[in-house]
């Protein structure tokens, strides 16, 4: 990425350029309503717009005329101008997605990781992504990875699944693609997949919990993504639920994770993985079945804790864990409204998704696209995406 110029003319040119893209993300508008929006004056607007109608980035629409007159020129984004890679990486497997500027898939790939060495796990996303791009123009790479993540730099301080510990992932990936990358944790690639596509879209304050393996948190606190001092918001496995319980990977007792992640589940119904568990609550199996029971009861219990402490609007479950949603669904609803203070119920939505890997891998060129077209003007950030489309080296 290229580095942040603060108060510089170009600095400040991308910010004008990122806020009129950002307008027209939402749709067909004219150069008068964006200098309304964004606050620039109408020279600017016209001037910035002039050099995206040259770059192919936007077009120009008519709209039918009402009453004879002369029909208003509209802007809108030129989806197929560029595009951008999305990936979710896990200890298994490389899922990767080609989108275009509306976040629409165009194409997919994936690759099997057999080892947590970082030199390898990048030369795989690099073969992907090269896979993927083609002779396109590509605007840079998102990318979506389980543990705590400096959002800021890119670096993974630890990583959940990889034992990755201050890995640089962000420079590794730029310096074998020639494109800037954007690196997050993976359920705020979720998150960023709801707000584009999903039951979060416009809404202003949202928590995804995501079931599987582990749990994860990611949240959007007053229309913004929370991320924490340090990139680690949203640990939630990692919230104590029971004093002195059963070791957590982690090396703690009694995590929310420890207890409801699908390991534990299997290890408490004797099966190797979650879909023999799940088989044998299904088809009867007494004590497999109250072991989902215990499962949404505990975590509709933690789940209604966050809720008395962030009043999100809406919660969305997702993740694999969601195959099981009709095992414990009805002792999580129990739990959950016997937890949530009254004042908090009225207005509270949750809803359940689908399991889809690729819609992790679709948020994350999400993440960049957010980037792309709406900068963090922090100035203590290391860079930004640049608006400039290029191919992969």
């Amino acid at each position: 990425m290229q580095p942040v110029r603060v108060g510089s003319k170009e600095l400040i040119r991308e910010i004008n350029s990122s806020l009129v893209l950002g307008e027209l993300r939402g749709g067909l508008v004219s150069r008068t309503e964006l200098a309304k929006r964004t606050g620039l004056s109408l020279p600017t607007v016209s001037e910035i717009v002039g050099e995206m109608l040259a770059s192919g980035v936007i077009e120009e629409r008519e709209t039918a005329s009402s009453g004879g007159g002369r029909r208003p020129v509209l802007l809108g984004l030129k989806a197929d101008a560029g595009y951008v890679i999305g990936i979710k990486l896990t200890e298994t497997k490389v899922i990767a997605v080609l989108t275009d500027l509306n976040a629409g898939i165009v194409e997919r790939a994936t690759a099997a990781v057999t080892t947590n060495d970082v030199g390898t796990v990048v030369r795989t996303v690099a073969k992907v992504v090269r896979t993927l791009t083609g002779k396109r123009s590509v605007y840079g790479v998102g990318v979506g990875v389980a543990g705590v993540i400096d959002r800021a730099t890119g670096v993974v301080r630890h990583g959940t699944y990889s034992d990755w510990h201050d890995v640089d992932l962000a420079a590794l990936l730029e310096k074998k693609l020639g494109l800037p990358v954007v690196v997050d944790n993976d359920v705020n690639t979720l998150v960023a997949s709801e707000q584009w596509f999903g039951a979060g879209r416009g809404v202003s304050d949202v928590a995804v919990v995501s079931i599987g393996r582990g749990i994860g948190l990611g949240m959007v606190l007053d229309g913004r993504l929370y991320r924490g001092a340090g990139g680690g918001a949203g640990e939630f496995g990692h919230t104590k639920v029971v004093a002195d319980g059963p070791l957590c990977a982690c090396g703690g007792n009694g995590c929310l994770e420890a207890l409801i992640g699908e390991p534990a589940i299997c290890a408490q119904a004797g099966t190797k993985t979650i879909e023999q568990a799940i088989d044998k609550a299904r088809q009867g199996d007494k004590a497999t079945t109250e072991i989902f029971e215990q499962v949404g009861r505990i975590l509709g219990t933690a789940v209604g804790n966050l809720v008395n402490l962030l009043n999100p609007k809406l919660i969305v479950l997702a993740g694999e864990g969601t195959r099981a949603g009709d095992l414990f669904g009805p002792s999580f609803d129990e739990a959950l409204r016997e937890t949530v203070f009254d004042g908090l119920q009225r207005d509270l939505e949750v809803v359940v998704d689908d399991w889809d890997d690729e819609a992790w891998a679709q948020g994350a060129a999400g993440l960049f696209l957010g980037e792309l077209f709406q900068p963090n003007l922090r100035p203590d950030e290391a860079g930004r995406p640049s608006l400039t489309a290029r191919s992969a080296s």
